[in-house]
């Protein structure tokens, strides 16, 4: 019991971190473009209580951990916040635009994984002790857990911001026809999940960023 909860406690701020900026993020760069629906909102805010689903930022990312450490064995840990508000009618240039609203979410997950890269590093110079592991703890979370919010939310399925993304690149008729799935994009994502398709994906592409990190801070 006190394993898992010095867990919780090591994962709690990076996870809070990584999903409300993530979202944030999202509101601010459309606001950039034209569409401040999210700043009218309140949603461009650092307070994780403006970002936080009750089921995707604490009892899904909860039950993964608590499963994973009775269980045994390792879980992909993700989760979700309450989507920020995106009126991308009101964008200058609603197509264009869309990529970069879209993008700023796993954006700012890839600083994320950087600055708790950098800080995994400056605990390796720090004297042993409660604070350096604490530390070398969070950071180590946060990676993780930013690599896999940015790995996921890449993925071309709309809603994800990957298919965002995909539907701006595309051209207009493909990307009208694209769009078209992103009623059934939770489903689908679901699907992936439970067949371990998703693990499969994500897998290997978190093997390469993660090894891109070591050899740049050579932990």
């Amino acid at each position: 019991m006190d394993n898992l909860i010095q867990t919780l406690a090591i994962y709690a701020i990076p996870v809070l971190l990584a999903i409300t900026l993530h979202e944030a993020a999202h509101g601010y760069v459309a606001r950039h473009f034209g569409d401040p629906t999210a700043y009218l909102a309140g949603r461009i805010s650092l307070n994780p209580l403006r970002h936080v689903d009750p089921v995707g930022t604490i009892l899904v990312p909860g039950a993964i951990l608590v499963a994973s450490k009775l269980i045994g064995g390792s879980a992909m840990l993700f989760g979700w916040a309450k989507p920020v508000p995106v009126d991308f009618a009101r964008l200058r240039h609603p197509k264009q635009d869309m990529l970069w609203v879209a993008a700023a979410g796993p954006g700012t997950n890839l600083l994320m994984a950087v600055g708790w890269a950098a800080l995994l590093k400056a605990t390796i110079a720090m004297e042993p002790g409660l604070l350096s592991a604490f530390l070398a703890g969070n950071a180590r979370a946060g990676i993780e857990i930013n690599a896999v919010l940015m790995l996921l939310n890449l993925l071309p399925i709309p809603p994800l911001d990957g298919g965002r993304i995909a539907v701006s690149l595309l051209p207009h008729r493909l990307a009208w026809q694209f769009s078209k799935l992103e009623p059934y994009g939770l489903a689908i994502l679901l699907v992936l999940l439970f067949t371990d398709i998703l693990g499969r994906i994500l897998g290997p592409l978190l093997g390469v960023f993660f090894r891109l990190l070591d050899s740049i801070f050579t932990f």
